[in-house]
């Protein structure tokens, strides 16, 4: 049963919200208003539909308990109760998850970095296949991937590859693919038909806005150097590529993929916020750790977290002991919704639990 003070305050909270929306006030808090809002609003409108369903159940226990009500009205009436009672049930469950305390990151987009781990070449035509998983899966949902640096595998695929995937609730949706990555499969290098194991490590963090960060130009060393690799007569004479490092937590960030040095400036300050506010909430989120031993999607970088089975077909998430045969419905991104779905409730179920314990 959930408190009905707290839903009262909500609903009051909205109701100054957009009453001082619609007074106007200055640009910047009208920004911190607009967010306010949103963020509110779908809560706002579950709640509203919670307190319509339970009128509606009162209205037929009415019915129901009046001895006026015509024996036929009544009858209608006790065949609607169930179904009136499970709208009321489910929208309880939905407001509750909505309710929970929020990860602050969970509405930002994402650093997606996807490195090869052991395996060699296959190692790294497996990162290649992740990266274009996500890219796929990004496009889908309409959110924008750009590359922020990546290095190349000698046979394909990528040793490290960076993006920034940006769209609203990016993290929320990518923060459990963070971990180690299996793959099983016959590399096409090999002649024999020996079957591979191969891995590749993925981190998800927060993309960090300057609001969310702050940072002093006293505490950053920034060096300009020449960029190696291929680039022709350009590299050698420009000192385009740069190496940001944040003094006071020892983050070291170089970029050097763009020939501007203010481009390849401007993309490594992106990772240097995105690393430091990780770090912040890894610092934070330890301070809790004992409680949440049990909780999905720690982030624990050592912990395998997925295998992908080739000669199966199939893809199994360790941490829920899901296993799907869809293989290359999930590479092409398409079900990887079907991989993250279960995953996101399992982690709002723990939370539940928790909140009621």
């Amino acid at each position: 049963m959930l408190p009905r003070d707290k839903l009262d305050q909500l609903l009051d909270r909205f109701a100054v919200l957009e009453a001082r929306m619609a007074g106007g006030t200055d640009s910047d808090s009208y920004v911190q208003l607009a967010k306010d809002y949103a963020e509110l609003q779908p809560v706002v409108a579950k709640v509203r539909a919670l307190i319509a369903a339970e009128a509606e159940r009162a209205g037929i226990d009415e019915l129901i308990a009046d001895p006026d009500t015509d024996p036929e009205m009544r009858a209608m009436a006790e065949a609607e109760r169930a179904d009136a009672a499970a709208a009321v049930e489910a929208l309880e469950r939905e407001v509750a998850v909505l309710l929970l305390p929020k990860d602050a990151a969970d509405e930002m987009s994402a650093i997606l970095e996807v490195r090869a781990g052991t395996g060699g070449d296959e190692a790294a035509l497996f990162a290649g296949d992740l990266f274009r998983m996500y890219e796929r899966h990004a496009a889908l949902h309409g959110w924008k991937v750009e590359v922020l640096s990546a290095s190349e595998g000698e046979m394909g695929g990528y040793k490290e590859i960076v993006a920034s995937i940006t769209g609203r609730g990016v993290f929320a949706r990518l923060k459990f693919e963070s971990g180690v990555h299996r793959v099983q499969r016959v590399p096409a290098t090999e002649s024999s038909g020996r079957i591979h194991t191969s891995a590749a490590t993925v981190a998800v963090l927060p993309e960090a806005e300057d609001v969310d960060v702050e940072i002093n130009d006293a505490d950053l060393r920034i060096d300009y150097f020449r960029a190696s690799g291929a680039g022709g007569q350009h590299v050698n004479k420009t000192e385009s590529a740069v190496r940001i490092t944040h003094i006071p937590t020892g983050v070291v960030v170089a970029m050097q993929d763009e020939r501007s040095q203010h481009q390849n400036k401007a993309k490594a300050m992106k990772l240097v916020r995105a690393r430091i506010y990780e770090a912040e909430r890894e610092r934070a989120a330890a301070a809790r750790a004992e409680s949440r031993k049990s909780q999905v999607g720690s982030g624990d970088r050592s912990e395998r977290i997925r295998t992908y089975n080739f000669g199966q077909g199939r893809v199994t998430d360790h941490r829920i002991n899901l296993t799907l045969y869809k293989l290359p419905e999930i590479l092409t991104g398409e079900a990887l919704d079907e991989v993250i779905d279960p995953l996101v409730t399992e982690h709002q179920a723990s939370l539940l639990a928790a909140d009621q314990g």
